[in-house]
């Protein structure tokens, strides 16, 4: 910790913070380097972006690394490592860095993949019907979603076979924002790692008061835990996430890497050193996503559409009793949202942005 606060006072971090003034002062105005017009510049509520930006520590230190771009971020790598095992109480060597979870999800399809066959098939070729995770040798299989939108853990229990190789939980779930119960998760993970890996993803954890399961991966070769700094720490742009497995693992995983670390930018591992160090402007995201996700969710129930209980910062909720056209109320009033996701209900999921964001939002829709 004290190495830590001298490199934040080397770089003029230290007396750096947010006791003077409210979040949203600092939400990063849209596009904001792109159009000089801001108050036309679109809402964006469709990717779970961080609207209040990184935290102020994380801005200055991304400013004054600038200059150190023309260098290899040697030393930064393996402090940023020890910052994020001791966030997760394991071991330097139960981490490896990524350019956002995406390359982490990416790594881990190719180490569960690893051990199949062959794949073979004419040079020139019809080959648009394949998909990644087709030309690496896995099948997908689907187990629906309980009927109140999270995991069915006994259903995925059940559809384990000899071929399995990765089984995917997102917790909290996206799209639906609901969280396992983690008694029943950690017993589950549990049994289905004595026959399969199990890969966590927990980009959203942040969002609740819920323990990581990061810990479990210390007696668990079979489980990988991926965080990211893309969601509650605002760096979505940064590219930067990491895995918590067993060391076994992150040597596998590290094998299959040209250059461990190395995709993480000078840039983006000061951002996350000096976010790590920011815990009141992440309490205060924390705390303002509640407040807005409460009256977001308010204010759609009045307008009866059916909510799913959310922790994270979007929200799930079925357009079945809209009758407007939703996404072209949207596209009226310059708002980026995403897609219907299940059709049965009519199905939906946007972005908690600022309060006025959202105020202008439920507007919108009204």
């Amino acid at each position: 910790m004290n190495n830590r606060r001298n490199w934040l006072k080397q770089i003029g971090l230290g007396t750096l913070g947010l006791g003077f003034c409210q979040i949203e002062a600092f939400a990063s105005p849209t596009e904001e380097y792109i159009l000089p017009d801001l108050d036309n510049s679109p809402i964006l509520l469709r990717s779970n972006e961080n609207p209040y930006g990184p935290s102020p520590l994380a801005r200055v230190a991304m400013a004054k690394s600038i200059n150190n771009s023309n260098r290899y971020g040697w030393k930064l790598w393996p402090e940023l490592i020890a910052l994020i095992a001791k966030k997760n109480n394991v071991s330097d060597n139960n981490i490896t860095l990524g350019a956002g979870s995406t390359e982490i999800l990416d790594l881990v399809l190719q180490y569960t993949a690893s051990k199949k066959g062959n794949f073979i098939m004419a040079e020139t070729t019809f080959d648009y019907w394949t998909a990644p995770y087709e030309k690496l040798g896995l099948k997908k299989i689907t187990v629906p979603l309980t009927k109140d939108k999270k995991h069915d853990l006994p259903a995925i229990l059940k559809a384990i076979d000899s071929e399995t190789k990765m089984i995917y939980i997102c917790n909290p779930n996206n799209p639906t924002g609901t969280i396992c119960n983690r008694e029943e998760l950690v017993s589950f993970i549990k049994e289905a790692t004595q026959k399969t890996t199990v890969f966590v993803d927990e980009a959203y954890i942040n969002y609740t008061k819920e323990q990581s399961l990061s810990d479990l991966v210390l007696e668990n070769k079979n489980l990988i835990v991926t965080k990211t700094f893309s969601k509650m720490y605002g760096l979505a742009g940064g590219r930067i996430g990491y895995a918590v497995a067993h060391s076994a693992t992150i040597d596998e995983l590290n094998t299959l890497k040209s250059s461990p670390n190395m995709s993480v930018s000078i840039v983006s591992a000061v951002a996350a050193i000096a976010s790590l160090d920011d815990e009141k402007f992440i309490h205060q995201v924390y705390t303002s996503n509640q407040e807005v996700k409460k009256y977001t969710t308010e204010q759609l129930t009045q307008l009866n559409l059916t909510c799913i209980p959310s922790y994270s910062n979007f929200i799930y909720f079925s357009l079945e009793n809209y009758k407007k056209d939703y996404f072209k109320q949207l596209e009226d009033h310059n708002i980026q949202g995403t897609r219907i996701y299940e059709e049965n209900g009519k199905w939906t999921r946007i972005t908690i942005g600022t309060q006025k964001e959202m105020q202008r939002f439920i507007a919108a829709i009204k």
